[in-house]
């Protein structure tokens, strides 16, 4: 498949960076030399210097020939621009980064849509959301939902409190009934594996569940974690991910938003209702402690330091506060700051690589998930046709023991298949793949 990256800064560069590891064929472009230089010594892409806006370097990038063009610059308008463009050389699918909120309207995206931009993505809009259901179940590391919630992709981190430490897996089970909930993913470490009967529990394991949402708190309970409700908000940064997130939580918790530059303090008064900005230095504990640390049931770090954002989470969590997000943008710190105590981690790349990576799947998908700290993708494919997956029970599928096909929604039914299920016409089937699976269960749903 050959696909166009106009830009090649952390968004660009990473998903070039994901796309050349499945060998696609690759052009990335950017109007700075050295940022292009850094691209080509670190990954396997052909890479082009210019504007991605300008028609002839679109046309010598061959977007007539691309199935798929990804404006993602810094630049909202060379975005939607360069998407535009694109579409009217020939691009079969274009999707442009954008930041003004208005854009992401039902209404301005079928305007767009017309001129030829087919999506549009905010990873700050992207990440406020992912913070806010995060808050929503503060009790567990990770949440993705599928189809509106009626099933969803639950991380819990494991420790010495949890009842289901040194049990076997299918032992679980046995003790506590028949669940509803089904382990699909284990991240012990560097390694993540697919959870089988024999598996053994260990304090620090990250386990993933895929669980009807009306199960979730049963799951909880179960693996020894507190449904505790969140109410007070501590926002640490000022950044523009920081003020998305705050002007997405302000009217369902009391927010308290920290920012070290008074001239920002004001802009941010500006922008946000309910919001309490504070005018503190992030860094100074005392200071934290005055504002009300310790009385938070939550903290979410937003600077554009990831280090930072680490340090502030441990600092919350030993100081008592229940709920810890940070945001890590640098991806080699992910499974250090896992296996430190971090409590929960987003990272923008990666949710904006979740959002663009359905497009470039094959078969019919409707959503992608990922676990932080794996190259494990989950992904949600609709069947949309009878065919060989329709005819035969799953165990005649030959599913790769490195992949599991973990629930599947029916109308409004939410299920957890055995080996003897069949699927059928409509349904939406979530599967979870290794990256060494990826392509055979493409080919098994194309």
């Amino acid at each position: 498949m050959k696909i166009v990256i106009a830009g090649a800064g952390d968004i660009g560069f990473h998903l070039a960076k994901l796309l050349a590891h499945e060998k696609q064929d690759i052009i990335l472009i950017d109007a700075d030399e050295d940022v292009l230089y850094n691209a080509r010594i670190h990954l396997d892409v052909l890479t082009l210097h210019g504007d991605a806006s300008r028609l002839h370097v679109l046309m010598e990038a061959g977007v007539d020939k691309a199935k798929l063009v990804i404006a993602a610059t810094t630049s909202e308008k060379t975005n939607i621009i360069t998407a535009i463009l694109a579409k009217k050389l020939g691009a079969k699918q274009t999707i442009a980064r954008v930041s003004t909120p208005e854009y992401l309207s039902i209404d301005q995206r079928n305007l767009f849509a017309e001129l030829g931009v087919d999506s549009m993505i905010s990873p700050h809009q992207l990440a406020a959301h992912e913070v806010w259901r995060l808050l929503k179940q503060c009790s567990l590391s990770d949440i993705f939902e599928f189809d509106d919630g009626k099933m969803s992709l639950i991380g819990i981190l494991l420790d010495d409190s949890s009842p289901i430490v040194n049990m076997r897996v299918g032992e679980v089970d046995q003790v506590y009934g028949d669940t509803s909930f089904k382990p699909i993913a284990l991240l012990r470490g560097h390694q993540t594996l697919i959870p089988k009967e024999d598996t053994i529990l260990r304090r620090s394991d990250h386990i993933y569940f895929l669980a009807k949402n009306q199960d979730i708190n049963a799951l909880t309970d179960i693996v020894g974690k507190d449904n505790v409700s969140v109410k007070n908000v501590m926002i640490i940064g000022g950044n523009d991910i920081a003020l998305k997130t705050a002007q997405v939580l302000e009217d369902h918790y009391n927010v308290i938003l920290i920012e070290k530059s008074k001239p920002h303090c004001k802009y941010l008064v500006k922008h946000l209702k309910n919001t309490l900005v504070v005018c503190a230095d992030p860094s100074n504990l005392t200071e934290l402690e005055e504002e009300g640390l310790k009385s938070m049931d939550a903290v979410v770090a937003l600077t554009k330091n990831s280090e930072s954002n680490i340090i502030a989470s441990l600092m919350a969590e030993e100081l008592g506060v229940y709920k810890t997000i940070a945001l890590v943008n640098n991806t080699h710190y992910i499974r250090l700051s896992q296996n430190i105590g971090v409590d929960t981690l987003i990272n923008e790349k990666l949710i904006a690589a979740n959002n663009i990576f359905r497009f470039v799947r094959k078969g019919n998908v409707e959503a992608i998930a990922s676990i932080h700290g794996s190259e494990a993708e989950i992904i949600e494919f609709n069947i949309t046709k009878s065919n060989r997956v329709t005819k035969h029970p799953l165990s005649e599928l030959h599913i790769p023991s490195s992949a599991l096909i973990a629930g599947v929604l029916r109308n409004n039914e939410s299920i957890i298949p055995e080996k003897d299920f069949q699927l059928q016409r409509d349904d939406k089937v979530i599967v979870l793949a290794l990256p060494e699976a990826i392509s055979s269960v493409e080919k098994i749903f194309h």
